[in-house]
């Protein structure tokens, strides 16, 4: 059983919908990269509304429906496997934005 405590950090990636890697989706390929590393777990949240570099406001509004909605993905395991991914992550993600910051992990656990 994988038990995480204490100090962390969270790895977030901010994408477009339709961004890629080898022609998949960019969010789906890096959510096959996180589980491949072993990383504790991962989510996609997908935006209703937001803007990006281009400052272009992409939007689900119905007058406004957008194809490319903004995406956040999230990753939270410990300094060093995150730091292990951080290389392949910069490779994948050609536009958007990455952070990392700290977390105190109060609790990881799965029942048996």
């Amino acid at each position: 059983m994988m038990q995480i405590n204490g100090k962390g950090k969270i790895l977030r990636i901010y994408i477009g919908e339709t961004d890629k890697w080898a022609k998949k989706p960019l969010y789906h390929e890096l959510i096959k990269m996180f589980k491949k590393n072993d990383m504790a777990g991962a989510t996609v949240f997908r935006g209703i509304e937001g803007f990006g570099l281009n400052s272009r406001i992409k939007s689900s509004h119905i007058l406004q429906l957008s194809e490319d909605l903004p995406l956040v993905i999230e990753t939270i395991d410990t300094e060093e496997k995150i730091e292990n991914i951080l290389p392949k992550v910069k490779e994948m993600v050609k536009e958007g934005l990455v952070t990392i910051e700290n977390v105190e992990v109060i609790k990881y656990e799965a029942e048996k």
